[in-house]
C-alpha cells in the first residue's frame, strides 16, 4: 500500500512538471497567462518597452516646423540636441514606449542600437533575420516583432541623451554609444551622445560606511570641482606649461581625482559644494555623471552639498540631489522639507564587524548661495534658523541614543558645509603650520551663530569649500562657554578649508595647486589628523599634516 502511495505520488509530480514546462514554453510563444502571472515569471521585466525611436528637427524662425511629435505616440525627451545654442536649429529624440500587455503583433521591440553612416550589417557577418533600420541623425535600429522579445534582457526599456565627448554613462543597466549623434552643428556646442538602458530598471542600495577591521576610517573631502557640459575650459592652471599648455578642465580634474582617490584609498568621499559650475554646465546631469563614476567605478561611498554655483545650470538643487541620490554608492539626502536649503542630512560611519552603533557621525548642511539682503548683509547667504535648530536637535537626538551611548569607544562628529563661516575671517587663530590664507575670506556679512552651535554640540571640526586658494584651519573657542550648557565639549573647534581641487574655477593666486583634504580616523586611540593632496609637485606628501583630535580632546595651538 505504501509503495503505491509513493509511486502514485511521483508519477503526479512528474506529470505536474510537464504540464507547468509546458505552460511555461506555451506562454514563452504566445504569451497565455494573465499578466499577474506571467509578471511573476523567470526572466521578465513587466513595464515599459521602445518599439521605435527618431529625430526630429525644427526651426525657431518657421512658424510652421515643430519639434513635437503626437504626443498620443510619441514621448519626447526634454533636451535639446544643441543645448539651445543653435542659432535656429533645434532638435530632440523621440520614442514610442508601450507596456508588454499592450503590444500587438505588429509592433516591433528594438533590441539594439547603432550610431554611424553605414549600415551596421555591412560589418556583420552573422546577421539573422531581422535587419537594421535607419533613423535620422545617424541612429540605426534593431527590432524585432518575436511574440517574447520584450521579456529579453536585450529589450530596450529607456533612451537618454548626455552630452560632450567626455560623457560618461554611471547607471547599472544603461550604456552610452561611443559615436555622437550626426546632427551637424558648431564644434562649439557639447556633441550629444546616446544612452540607452537594457532590461528592466535596476535600483540601488545605500551603502552602510563602517569603520575597517583595523579601527581606523578615511574621509577625503573634495570641494569645488565646477565640472562643465564637455571638456570645460581650465582657469589659471598651474603649472602653465604643463602638456604644451594645452588643458582641458574637466579631464585634468577628474584625472587629478582619480590619482588621489587610488593613492589615498578613502572610505568615504565627501563633496563639499561647487562639483557643478553651473555657467557652463548647459546639461547638469552629465557633469554629476562625471564625478559620480569616479567613485562608483572604485566602489567608494560619496555624499555631496551644494555650492553657490551647482545649480547656476539646467538643473535646481532639487533636482540635482534626485539624481545623485539615485546613484549607486551614493549617500547623498535632500533632508527634511520643513528646514530651510536642500542637502540637510547626516551620515553615520558604524562601528567595525557587525556592530549597529555609530563611531562617527557626519553632518551636512546646505549653505544656499547669494545673500537675500544685499543691501544690508552683501556677499553671501548664511545659515537659517530652521537649519541651526534642526542641526541641535538631531545632534541631541542621537547622543541619548542606543547607538552612540552603547558605543565602547569615542564617539566623534564633525561638519561639512560650502560657504565658510563668519569666524573664518579671524586669520590671527589660524594653526601654525596648517596652511595658507591666499585670498580674502568670502563669508556672509550675517552671522547666524553656527560656530557656537557647533561647539555646544561637541562637534570637533568644521570643513568648507568656496574660497578655492585658501586652504588653512583656524581654531575657535565658544563666545559666550557656560557650563551649563557645554557638558560634553572641549570648547574648542577646528574650522578648515578643504582648497578647490577643480581647473574648471578659478586658481591664481601666486601659483596655487589644485588639492584635496584628508581626514583619518583612528578608534582605537581616538585620534583625528588631517593632510592635503596636491595635483603638481609633491604629490605623494601628506602636506600640512596635523593632529586634530588626541584621545578624544581637540588638540588645542
Amino acid at each position: 500500500m505504501t509503495r503505491r502511495i509513493v509511486r502514485t505520488s511521483i508519477q503526479l509530480g512528474i506529470l505536474t512538471f510537464i504540464v507547468l514546462l509546458f505552460v511555461f514554453l506555451l506562454d514563452n510563444r504566445y504569451r497565455v497567462l494573465p499578466t499577474t502571472i506571467h509578471n511573476k515569471l523567470p526572466a521578465h521585466h513587466p513595464g515599459l518597452v521602445l518599439t521605435d525611436i527618431t529625430v526630429t528637427t525644427c526651426s525657431s524662425i518657421n512658424l510652421l516646423s515643430s519639434c513635437r511629435l503626437d504626443p498620443e505616440k510619441w514621448h519626447r525627451v526634454e533636451k535639446d540636441l544643441y543645448l539651445n545654442q543653435g542659432w535656429v536649429t533645434r532638435a530632440y529624440i523621440h520614442v514610442q514606449r508601450k507596456r508588454e500587455e499592450e503590444l500587438t503583433d505588429t509592433d516591433r521591440v528594438i533590441l539594439d542600437v547603432r550610431i554611424g553612416r553605414l549600415d551596421p550589417a555591412s560589418s556583420e557577418k552573422n546577421q539573422g533575420a531581422e535587419r537594421w533600420e535607419a533613423r535620422p541623425a545617424g541612429i540605426w535600429l534593431l527590432r524585432t516583432s518575436r511574440r517574447h522579445a520584450s521579456d529579453s534582457q536585450k529589450a530596450i526599456t529607456a533612451v537618454d541623451i548626455l552630452f560632450g565627448a567626455d560623457a560618461v554613462e554611471p547607471r547599472p543597466g544603461w550604456i552610452i554609444k561611443d559615436q555622437a549623434l550626426l546632427i551637424g552643428g558648431s564644434n562649439d556646442i557639447p556633441e550629444p551622445r546616446l544612452s540607452v538602458r537594457h532590461g528592466p530598471h535596476q535600483g540601488v542600495t545605500r551603502p552602510t560606511p563602517r569603520i575597517r577591521k583595523d579601527g581606523r576610517f578615511k574621509i577625503m573631502q573634495v570641494s569645488d570641482l565646477h565640472l562643465s557640459t564637455g571638456l570645460g575650459i581650465c582657469r589659471e592652471p598651474e603649472p602653465a606649461s604643463r602638456n604644451g599648455g594645452k588643458c582641458d578642465a574637466d579631464p585634468r580634474t577628474l584625472e587629478f581625482v582619480g590619482s588621489a582617490l587610488d593613492s589615498e584609498k578613502p572610505d568615504l568621499v565627501v563633496l563639499s559644494g561647487d562639483q557643478v559650475n553651473g555657467e557652463t554646465a548647459k546639461d547638469a546631469q552629465s557633469a554629476v555623471f562625471k564625478f559620480a563614476e569616479l567613485f562608483i567605478r572604485r566602489r567608494i561611498p560619496y555624499a555631496i552639498i551644494f555650492g553657490n554655483h551647482d545649480d547656476e545650470g539646467s538643473l535646481d538643487r532639487q533636482a540635482l540631489m534626485s539624481l545623485t541620490e539615485s546613484l549607486p554608492f551614493s549617500m547623498s539626502e535632500p533632508g527634511p522639507a520643513t528646514v530651510d536649503g536642500v542637502g540637510n542630512y547626516v551620515v553615520e560611519i558604524l562601528a567595525r564587524g557587525t556592530s549597529s552603533h555609530s563611531a562617527l557621525t557626519l553632518y551636512l548642511l546646505d549653505t544656499h548661495s547669494y545673500s537675500p539682503d544685499e543691501a544690508h548683509f552683501g556677499g553671501y547667504d548664511w545659515l537659517k534658523k530652521s537649519q541651526i535648530e534642526w542641526f541641535k536637535e538631531t545632534s541631541r537626538t542621537l547622543r541619548n541614543s542606543a547607538s552612540h551611548k552603547e558605543y565602547t569607544h569615542v564617539h566623534l562628529s564633525m561638519a561639512f558645509i560650502h560657504i565658510p563661516l563668519p569666524e573664518y575671517r579671524n586669520i590671527g587663530n589660524m594653526i601654525p603650520g596648517s596652511g595658507t590664507d591666499r585670498e580674502r575670506v568670502t563669508a556672509p556679512g550675517f552671522n547666524s551663530g553656527f560656530k557656537d552651535a557647533l561647539i555646544e554640540e561637541d562637534i570637533f571640526a568644521v570643513s568648507c569649500g568656496h574660497d578655492h586658494a585658501n586652504d588653512y584651519c583656524i581654531q575657535e573657542s565658544h563666545s559666550a562657554p557656560d557650563p551649563k550648557t557645554l557638558p560634553h565639549s572641549n570648547n574648542h573647534l577646528w574650522m578648515c578649508y578643504a582648497g578647490g581641487a577643480g581647473f574648471g574655477g578659478y586658481g591664481g593666486y601666486g601659483g596655487y595647486h589644485r588639492r584635496v583634504r584628508v581626514w583619518e580616523f583612528d578608534t582605537n586611540e581616538a585620534k583625528v589628523e588631517t593632510w592635503k593632496k596636491l595635483e603638481w609637485g609633491d604629490v605623494d606628501k601628506r602636506v600640512d599634516e596635523r593632529v586634530v583630535v588626541e584621545g578624544g580632546r581637540v588638540v588645542t595651538y
